[in-house]
């Protein structure tokens, strides 16, 4: 897949956050794919679990959130307020972010249930998320800066960026943030929200190479350094879906 290196250009600590409650549509993938591709590129992966009840690690080099139920939402709020300042102080001092679906929703200012009941969040992206009986479901191919960008989004949530907050990407088929405005996920520093499944980095390799440079270079203070990987398979499934969807 790559070629080999005797020697490791450094470690990178990846920490999933919630990977039992909050791992529901296959996210840990993502996990999976930054470790492999962290090895492919030469650098050594420190993959670590947070749990619930625990500290966060304040070395955290690159941190990833996925999706869950309300149920697994419920379960977490507590602990993510326990560890709101040390999340909020990574994210600010730039460590690199990914957070999907329900994590998305959490790292912004509330979500609105369909009861009307406002259940805050940390406010690290400026955006709030209405409940709704009705689900957003399907492929959604965006336009980003990483290029087309594919996955599966699968939420109820209605989720509206305030004004300067920046999208992640522009849809070009599916729903997004909402299904009107054509925006989706969420971008402030280096923390991104979305709501695309998929898991999304193993069918975007440009966008999970962008991780893990914004990681080796905040984390190492040197640039970082790409070894030789063949996306052949994932470039070829992605323009596909690209073209059969939104061409």
């Amino acid at each position: 897949m790559s070629s080999s290196n005797t020697k490791s250009k450094g470690q990178i600590k990846v920490v999933h956050i919630y990977p039992r409650e909050m791992s529901i549509y296959g996210d840990l993938g993502n996990t999976r794919c930054l470790a492999s591709r962290l090895r492919w590129h030469g650098y050594e992966p420190l993959v670590h679990q947070h749990h619930p009840g625990n500290d966060f690690p304040t070395d955290a080099h690159l941190v990833l959130g996925g999706g869950g139920q309300d149920s697994g939402q419920a379960r977490v709020e507590d602990d993510l307020a326990h560890n709101a300042d040390v999340l909020r102080a990574l994210a600010a001092g730039g460590t690199p972010m990914l957070m999907i679906c329900g994590m998305y929703q959490l790292f912004g200012n509330a979500f609105i249930t369909v009861e009307g009941e406002r259940l805050p969040g940390m406010g690290i992206l400026d955006v709030t998320t209405q409940g709704n009986a009705k689900r957003m479901v399907g492929p959604v191919v965006l336009q980003t800066a990483y290029g087309d960008v594919i996955g599966y989004e699968n939420h109820s949530g209605s989720t509206q960026l305030a004004p300067g907050q920046q999208p992640f990407g522009t849809v070009k088929s599916g729903m997004g943030n909402n299904g009107t405005d054509k925006t989706e996920g969420a971008v402030t520093g280096n923390v991104f929200g979305s709501y695309l499944h998929g898991p999304v980095l193993p069918a975007n390799p440009s966008f999970a190479d962008a991780l893990i440079k914004l990681a080796v270079e905040h984390a190492l203070g040197e640039p970082f350094v790409s070894g030789r990987i063949d996306d052949e398979i994932a470039d070829q499934a992605r323009t596909r879906q690209v073209r059969r969807l939104a061409g």
